[in-house]
């Protein structure tokens, strides 16, 4: 029987952050959106929202991105997904991941949030840490720069010409994810591209 999920990618909004790294999983739900051909509107739940399937008479699928600002994501995801009637093991959180190189996924449930503040607040909100996670790897910054100062800098050189490739690529894996679930998107997913 099909099912409902609720796919939430973080950022944070405005202009001004659109194109940084830290918006990563935003692009990628703007990606399953345009894939379908769907627009976001409001929702009273401080999010835009696209409704659409996986395929035709399959799972129904949610896209959300959230009108706040990232590290207090947990209020609008814990509140769509009880709009929705979604329960956590079906909201799967979209994010960036400074310790995975980029143009590289790492997909789990639960575990810790890895001092990702955006996921730690989803994890409170919903009283449990055991929702899908699809991790963008965006790469540690170089040098000594300060993390913060990365994650807020847009994608540059070659990671830029690299991205649509990157955003496809998690794209598949959530769509994968939801048809055939963790372990078959971990297996193509985790694995060297050739």
């Amino acid at each position: 029987m099909p099912q409902t999920w609720l796919v939430v990618g973080l950022g944070n909004p405005g202009p001004q952050y659109e194109a940084t790294r830290h918006n990563v999983g935003q692009m990628v739900v703007d990606e399953l959106a345009a894939r379908r051909g769907e627009r976001f509107k409001a929702h009273k739940a401080g999010a835009r929202v696209a409704e659409t399937w996986l395929r035709p008479g399959g799972d129904k699928i949610v896209l959300a991105k959230l009108n706040c600002f990232m590290n207090v994501s947990g209020g609008p995801v814990a509140n769509l997904a009880r709009f929705y009637g979604i329960d956590p093991a079906h909201v799967v959180v979209v994010h960036d991941e400074l310790d995975i190189p980029f143009d590289s996924l790492k997909l789990k449930i639960g575990g810790g949030h890895g001092g990702h503040n955006g996921v730690r607040d989803i994890a409170k909100a919903l009283g449990t840490p055991e929702f899908p996670r699809v991790r963008v790897g965006i790469g540690r910054p170089p040098g000594r720069q300060d993390p913060a100062d990365w994650v807020l800098a847009p994608f540059g050189g070659t990671d830029r010409a690299g991205l649509p490739m990157a955003l496809s690529d998690a794209a598949d894996a959530v769509e994968q994810l939801i048809d055939e679930g963790l372990l078959a998107a971990q297996q193509k997913h985790h694995a060297p591209r050739e």
